[in-house]
């Protein structure tokens, strides 16, 4: 795509709405997936197959990871603005809320519920979390949510080298040695289909994060190409995963998400940019209200601490008031739902917002006290940096 003369806009609209409804969807995954036995045979109403696929929400965070980390970079001709200064700044935004959310974690699932059927954490455990290690070793898990947060630190050490790429060579460049390295592990596989386990899932998911990385290119497209109905190209690039899915059904669907994933990555770019270019309008609306942008404000705050919360609602509260099954996942929403999210903006106040608004901890002290002095970054001059929507941050995946 090229850069067009005219002036683009700063802020990309419309990525904090999806990324709110991304949260919620995961919220509603794992109520489902706890309230009923047997996944992926689940003893759910098939009505409810439509909560299932929280996989599918792992892949659309790790595309909009990867085009809302690309957008300054696309406008700064594809430079981060320095390796150091990127990763020290990710770990600045990703690390406080992440650990305050796995210490939380830890004290629920040795003290309230369990959060794998492994058993409780260890000092295995501690280590391996504290550490954002877990999708290199394996450690019982305080919350199965973190998975997805190893695999994104992961990520954000290959990006510097995608942008490389993008710089040096061009797009397609960058797509194909992520890709084709997955491809060929794919169908070397036994039946062509790799069996995955509990870690090293990153360099399978390595393919959809580059695609929002080469994605972000429409924030300085040509008007021409930005006037392309995105939307519409989305929905046909979805269309034939879907129909294979309906074919299949849910079961074959959870089964292959091998390969699921890498089909569905570039419908789910297409709908990116599509909201990226104000389209459709209809749907921009809707993910600029109010209520939307407040909860991606807090999203990945949502994400962080829900499943404990989940949990102590279907396996420690739910049992003494309704009877298993439909009762409990009908019981969870009414109560799990509303104090997960209202939880999480709390949580977010505290341990997420302060550093999203601040970059270093002179700034963040210097914000908790009465002050008319300016704050530190005001007096600085942008630094090209991997954020969109004024420096949300992009949520983790999730299983």
């Amino acid at each position: 795509m090229r850069a067009s003369a005219a002036p683009v806009r700063r802020q990309v609209l419309g990525l904090d709405g999806l990324r709110g409804l991304a949260a919620l969807y995961v919220v509603l995954f794992h109520c489902w997936l706890y309230a009923f036995p047997g996944y992926p045979n689940s003893s759910a109403p098939r009505v409810l197959d439509v909560l299932m696929f929280g996989r599918i929400a792992v892949v659309f965070f790790l595309v909009l990871s990867g085009f809302s980390l690309a957008i300054s970079p696309a406008r700064h001709g594809w430079r981060s603005g320095g390796v150091a200064q990127f990763l020290r700044r990710r770990a600045w935004r990703i690390l406080p809320p992440y650990w305050a959310a796995l210490a939380m974690s830890l004290v629920i699932s040795l003290f309230v519920v369990p959060a794998s059927h492994y058993g409780p954490p260890d000092g295995s455990s501690v280590l391996v979390y504290g550490l954002v290690l877990q999708d290199v070793f394996f450690a019982p898990t305080p919350n199965g949510a973190f998975w997805s947060i190893g695999v994104e630190a992961e990520l954000y050490l290959l990006f510097p080298l995608i942008l490389l790429v993008r710089r040096r060579f061009s797009a397609a460049a960058a797509v194909a040695c992520v890709t084709l390295p997955v491809i060929v592990r794919g169908l070397m596989a036994p039946g062509a289909n790799p069996v995955e386990g509990d870690n090293w899932l990153a360099p399978h998911l390595a393919p959809v994060f580059v695609a929002g990385v080469v994605g972000a290119g429409i924030v300085v497209a040509s008007e021409r190409v930005r006037r392309l109905p995105w939307g519409w190209f989305a929905v046909l690039a979805a269309l034939p995963v879907l129909a294979l899915g309906f074919i299949q059904g849910s079961v074959w669907t959870v089964r292959h998400y091998f390969w699921i994933d890498l089909a569905i990555a570039p419908a789910m770019t297409m709908l990116i940019a599509a909201v990226a270019t104000g389209q459709p309008a209809f749907l921009v609306r809707l993910l600029t209200t109010r209520p939307l942008q407040r909860l991606g404000d807090f999203s990945y705050s949502l994400y962080l601490i829900h499943l404990p919360i989940v949990l102590v609602v279907i396996r420690r509260v739910a049992p003494h008031f309704v009877a298993p099954g439909l009762h409990t996942f009908c019981f969870t929403l009414l109560l799990g739902l509303p104090v997960s999210v209202l939880t999480a903006w709390l949580f977010s106040q505290i341990f997420e917002l302060p550093f999203k608004r601040n970059r270093s901890w002179k700034s963040l002290m210097a914000q908790s006290r009465p002050s008319t002095t300016v704050p530190e970054e005001q007096n600085q001059p942008p630094v090209p940096e991997a954020t969109a929507s004024r420096g949300k941050s992009p949520s983790a995946p999730v299983t």
